[in-house]
């Protein structure tokens, strides 16, 4: 099998340290969190207190200033466990690096280091019942008060929403700008006029809470404004490729770890006087899917490396995320197969991984708009190419 080249002893060395803390501190309570439908607080603290939030987080703010192999190391590790609570991506990946990338000294300071430790969790808001992937059709509106923004509107589907302490909130400015009048602001959710909504009843992902969100009339100071007035939609399109490379990794993952443990249910089960690992379908069933997660594999390990230099664009993670995507679904439907009605049965994870997989193909935006931008992209090529001849 090919080897990965990604990691040195380092990366390895946490990659222990993360394993050995969802062995101690998330496996044993895991089923429990399901049924709540949301982890304890202590469990982010005792996260913080090993290192594992916001690794890339620099020194002056709390953080480990690790490359960002680390932070997949525990994206991987999460994923390759089957636990799907807490929502450490969301605020790791995405928060913490909103605030690194866009923040003031002020904000930062006031919020990295208390999400490195685990004392603040952060949550990305920008979903709303009317505008999923199209997120120039927001309608949660900010509105200036002479030195402060009140915010009204409604968001959903928000990961962490029953627990976080600040918002990446998405609001219009400009309600007749488009684009142009998305502006971002931090949310402090202690404000007056925020309220948490219901925790959703999902199909999957059963530990991490996921909730409705509510602002009446929410006054934040103009300080709070993360970047520029109007410049919320370019700032975000400038993270969309790493939030959708994080969904690859976690799909590779998935995919490979999977595989494995359905080779290792298939060798031992029998049925009609042999295993169901003998039958010429299963072997091949899962020869076609252990090739498909070693190219998928390959690359995503590739577009991080890309992403570590500065080089991944929007096509490229447009592409990992459509594929690595399908191929998550695909797998955990065909090894489910193989375990007949077992595998119909919560107890097994093949039942946990089928469940939760299928929001892959939804989160970070959907495979139909991966395609229009990939397609997108290919015409654009051809009519330049065109042009130039």
């Amino acid at each position: 099998m090919i080897k990965r080249t990604l990691f040195n002893e380092d990366h390895e060395a946490f990659r222990n340290t993360v394993r050995r803390f969802i062995d101690n501190e998330i496996a044993p309570h895991h089923a429990q969190w399901e049924k709540d439908g949301i982890v304890p607080r202590d469990v982010w603290l005792k996260a913080g207190a090993a290192g594992m939030l916001c690794c890339t987080v620099p020194e002056a703010y709390g953080g480990l200033e690790a490359d960002y192999l680390f932070d997949v190391v525990v994206f991987e590790e999460m994923a390759r466990s089957g636990f799907t609570g807490p929502g450490f991506l969301i605020h790791c990946d995405l928060v913490a690096t909103y605030i690194k990338s866009f923040g003031t000294e002020a904000q930062k300071r006031q919020w990295l280091p208390k999400m490195v430790k685990g004392e603040a969790i952060g949550s990305l808001g920008m979903t709303e019942p009317h505008a999923g992937s199209d997120l120039k059709a927001i309608r949660t509106r900010a509105v200036r008060d002479g030195d402060d923004f009140v915010i009204s509107g409604q968001k959903v589907f928000i990961s962490n929403g029953q627990m976080c302490d600040v918002i990446v909130l998405a609001t219009k400015t400009d309600s007749s700008a488009g684009a142009k009048g998305v502006t971002l602001f931090l949310v402090d959710t202690s404000l007056p006029g925020f309220r948490r909504g219901q925790n959703l009843d999902k199909l999957g992902m059963k530990a991490q809470d996921t909730s409705e969100l509510f602002f009446d009339d929410v006054r934040v100071p103009a300080s709070a404004m993360l970047g520029e007035e109007g410049k919320g939609f370019e700032l975000m399109m400038t993270k969309l490729a790493q939030e959708r490379l994080a969904q690859a990794i976690r799909s590779a993952t998935v995919a490979e770890t999977v595989v494995d443990y359905t080779v290792a249910y298939t060798a031992e089960r029998k049925a009609f006087g042999q295993t169901i690992g003998d039958f010429q379908n299963t072997q091949f069933k899962l020869a076609e899917l252990k090739t498909e997660a070693v190219i998928g594999r390959q690359f995503t390990d590739a577009c991080i490396a890309s992403f570590m230099k500065g080089e991944l664009d929007a096509v490229d993670a447009a592409m990992a995320k459509m594929w690595l995507s399908n191929l998550h679904c695909k797998v955990v439907d065909e090894c489910l197969q193989l375990f007949g009605g077992w595998g119909y049965m919560w107890e097994y994870p093949i039942a946990r991984a089928y469940a939760d997989a299928r929001i892959v193909k939804i989160a970070g935006g959907s495979i139909e708009v991966m395609k229009h931008i990939i397609g997108r992209k290919l015409f654009a090529d051809y009519r330049s190419g065109q042009s130039a001849g």
